[in-house]
Formats: C-alpha cells, sequence, structure tokens
C-alpha cells in the first residue's frame, strides 16, 4: 500500500527564493531531474506568496510541458498570454516550468522582464536546461538555484523515529522525492533504476547525440563506483581501453565528464593547494546527486559506507552554499576545503575513528595548518566526545546533518 501523495517543507529552498522575491534578477531553478524543482515553486513557493497576501491572479504559473499549455511553446503566444493576463501595475509573479521547451524563450523572459513590473522564476529540466546554458544566456540578469534531492534533514522531518536507523535506510536508498510514497525496497530500487537509465541513456544520450551509449554507461558505473576517489579523463580512458573500449580518447571521456556535470547527475569537486593558493589542473573527484541513484547505478552491490557518507556530506555542504574543493595540504589530501564569504574550515570524513591508526590517519591531514581555521573530523561515532588533540574537532555525521550551522557553532 502506498503512502497518500504529500508534499514534503523544503525552507532552506523556500527561505532563499523569499530572499530573491521582487529583486530585478531571473531566478532560474535548475537540478537534477524530479528532484522537486516544479513542486518547489508551484505549491511551496506558491503558498508562501497567498499566505504573505499576494493576490492569486498575480501569479501566473505555466507548466509548459502540459499539453493544456502546448500552444503557449510557441514564443509569442506566451508573451501574448501572460501580457494579457497582466492587469495593473502590481507587481505579477510569472512561473514558467520547463522554459526550455519554449524555442527562444529568452527573448521572452527579457522581454517580461523590460516591459512588466514582474517577478520572474523559471525551471528548466537537467537535459536541456543546463548550469552552463544559463551562465550564457541570462549573464548578469539571471541567478541560479541548484535544487538537490532530499537532504537527510528533509528525510528525517518526514519520516522522524530512530535516526540511525532512518540514515540506514537514505543511505541505502537516497532522497528522490517520489521515493516516499514507496514502502517496498524493490519498488524504491525499480524506481531509482529508472531514473539512473532516463537522466543517463534517454536524456543525455539524445542531447548530445553520444554514439557509444555502452562507453557512456561505463563511464558513470566508474563514477558511481570511485566516489572519493582522484579520477582523471586519462585514467579512465586508460581503464575502458583495458576493458575492450579503445576508442574512446581522453578528451571523448573529458566531454562526457562534462555532460554529467552540466545534467546535475555528478558535482565536481577540484583540487586546491592550500600552501600555494591555486587550484590544481589534475586529480579531481566526482560526487553523484543522489546516494540512492549511485547505488541503483551499481546494482546496490558496492555499499561502501565511508564512500558514502562522503557523498552525502559532499551534497550536503553544497546544498548550504559553502564553496567546496579538495584540499592539498603539502603530501596530505583533506576531504574537504570548505569556504564562504566569512569562513574557513578543514573537514575529514570518517564512517568510524575506532583504532588508534584510523584517527591518527585523519589527524594527520591537518598537519602543519597552523591559520586559525577550524579542523573538523565527521564520523558516525555515536560518543559523547567532540574534542580532539591540538583543538581539532570531532561531531557526529547525523548531529552535522540536522543542523545546518553546525561547522560554526562547534
Amino acid at each position: 500500500k502506498r503512502r497518500p501523495m504529500m508534499v514534503i517543507s523544503r525552507p532552506r529552498y523556500v527561505n532563499r527564493l523569499l530572499h530573491e522575491k521582487d529583486k530585478k534578477i531571473i531566478k532560474i531553478i535548475t537540478g537534477l531531474r524530479r528532484a522537486g524543482k516544479s513542486t518547489l515553486l508551484f505549491e511551496l513557493y506558491y503558498n508562501e506568496l497567498l499566505q504573505m497576501g499576494v493576490p492569486a491572479d498575480h501569479i501566473i504559473r505555466i507548466p509548459l510541458d502540459s499539453i493544456r499549455y502546448r500552444e503557449l511553446r510557441e514564443p509569442m503566444a506566451l508573451y501574448r498570454h501572460i501580457s494579457e493576463a497582466i492587469h495593473d501595475g502590481e507587481m505579477y509573479y510569472i512561473f514558467l516550468d520547463e522554459i526550455q521547451l519554449v524555442k527562444g524563450f529568452e527573448d521572452v523572459v527579457n522581454g517580461l522582464a523590460r516591459d512588466f513590473h514582474c517577478d520572474i522564476y523559471l525551471t528548466g529540466s537537467n537535459s536541456q536546461f543546463l548550469s552552463s546554458d544559463v551562465n550564457t544566456r541570462f549573464r548578469g540578469r539571471g541567478i541560479e538555484i541548484k535544487v538537490f534531492p532530499l537532504l537527510f534533514s528533509e528525510y528525517y522531518a518526514f519520516y522522524g523515529g530512530d535516526r540511525r536507523e532512518c540514515f540506514r535506510q537514505y543511505m541505502m536508498f537516497g532522497g528522490m522525492p517520489y521515493l516516499l510514497q514507496e514502502k517496498d525496497p524493490m519498488d524504491k530500487a525499480a524506481y531509482l533504476k529508472m531514473i539512473a537509465d532516463t537522466v543517463a541513456l534517454k536524456d543525455m544520450e539524445e542531447r548530445y547525440h553520444i554514439r557509444n551509449p555502452e562507453a557512456f554507461r561505463a563511464i558513470i558505473d566508474l563514477l558511481a563506483s570511485s566516489i572519493g576517489s582522484y579520477v582523471s579523463a586519462n585514467k579512465i580512458s586508460r581503464t575502458l581501453a583495458s576493458a575492450g573500449n579503445r576508442e574512446i580518447t581522453a578528451k571523448t571521456v573529458s566531454l562526457y565528464l562534462g555532460y554529467l556535470c552540466d545534467s546535475f547527475l555528478f558535482y565536481k569537486a577540484k583540487r586546491f593547494d592550500i600552501k600555494g593558493k591555486e587550484y590544481l589542473k589534475t586529480l579531481q573527484k566526482y560526487y553523484m546527486a543522489d546516494i540512492g541513484l549511485r547505488n541503483a547505478a551499481l546494482g546496490f552491490r558496492q555499499l561502501e559506507p565511508t564512500h558514502s557518507l562522503e557523498n552525502i556530506i559532499f551534497l550536503e555542504l553544497e546544498s548550504r552554499n559553502y564553496l567546496v574543493d579538495i584540499g592539498k595540504n603539502e603530501n596530505k589530501e583533506i576531504d574537504f576545503l570548505v569556504r564562504n564569504l566569512k569562513d574557513t574550515f578543514y573537514v575529514q570524513v570518517s564512517y568510524t575513528l575506532a583504532g588508534a591508526d584510523t584517527l591518527k590517519r585523519e589527524m594527520g591531514a591537518f598537519r602543519n595548518l597552523d591559520d586559525g581555521y577550524k579542523k573538523i573530523i565527521i564520523t558516525m561515532d555515536d560518543d559523547p566526545y567532540t574534542h580532539l588533540e591540538r583543538g581539532y574537532k570531532k561531531v557526529n555525521a547525523l548531529d552535522f546533518l540536522l543542523n545546518e550551522r553546525c561547522l560554526e557553532e562547534i
């Protein structure tokens, strides 16, 4: 029996939209397909505006992927429809879902912004409305808001109960919103497999005219199995060649990696030399947009807890609008160099610190960093001790995931 449909609150994104409300800048909501972009805009934010007193007829919502609005996929028809719905000089809020279905939508959006007193919000599917496209089309006039699948705090707010048991389920199946309706593990796994196949094979292969889908899928599987490890186009090319895919050059692999990141299926973490204060061009890490999709891509075979935890922590840091890099500290590597306008943090992730060798290794990554920034190890160990030697800190992963300001407050 399925759980009845319900909309889960996503306050972090709603608050971000409210922060940008009424600014003369186009709000562009991007993210992995089925991650909840449309629900965020058309239900959560819409209801927030109504509660603030915005009249319903001053909120124009158009889901362009609906057959009901198919005629509005023609640019001038869309422009006329919206302009005819505007009757006064008050602020109008315009929501356009799946805007990439309108060829030449940039002219429509820029025209509306110029001609009317309006606040414009766009969403686009990952396959055609990409981060790189956004930067080209709306340079200086648009702000991108990335939406991730459910974070653990959102997932736990829905389910409640024992935190560890809830996290065990989350680590297995991830946070794709639709899964809240499914109770059977087999149904969850089947849905995740379908999404992975649709996003990876159908969407991207059609958009980019992938000529070797087997090799493309092999790259996805390789990245999914290499979470937390350094990879490069040359290394992937050599690995594929040893498996029989000799025609895939490093240049082609590099292109494919770009497609995977532009589609929000993966996120790339660059290496930053802390002492040299510069980005390094070799050996990056890639993290998958949802841990459940990662497990599904691998047939639920490689379920290493440390790598899974590292992937989840990375997505959480990204969602908090930190700049997240890999830190190179001389001959040591720090899992995450985390920065914003105010703070810098050095973060290590280890499923457990049990054993003297493990603790020594994780703390060793911070050696000779005497710059006053916090050095934090995130672990699943459940004990009351938060202070380590040399001023280093330890925090439980669930405490971190459930407190958006954990790094600042520890």
